[in-house]
């Protein structure tokens, strides 16, 4: 179900793990979200990049390379990322 609902975020949206969690049936299991999109397969279509901390933060360690990576798949996306951070107001996926 985690795979299902992230694969559903829409280019351009974001959302939460916590989010991503209960939408998936597994309220309060936000860190399971991240655990899991973390050991997703090479390769992999699903749109891990999309999925961000509650505060619209990029969860990877300041300078590191997954950091770049997320930043720019989500800029490629039209999603405006300032500091690691983006707007959840604007950017947030509402079903």
């Amino acid at each position: 179900m985690i795979y299902q609902v992230v694969a559903a975020i829409p280019k351009g949206k974001v959302c939460s793990y916590g989010e991503v969690a209960k939408m998936a049936g597994l309220p309060g299991y936000a860190r399971f979200v991240g655990h899991t999109l973390k050991t997703l397969p090479p390769g992999s279509s699903i749109p891990w990049h999309r999925v961000l901390n509650s505060q619209g933060k990029i969860s990877f360690p300041e300078g590191s390379d997954g950091l770049v990576r997320q930043q720019q798949a989500l800029l490629a996306e039209g999603v405006l990322v300032t500091n690691g951070k983006v707007s959840m107001t604007k950017f947030a996926w509402k079903l």
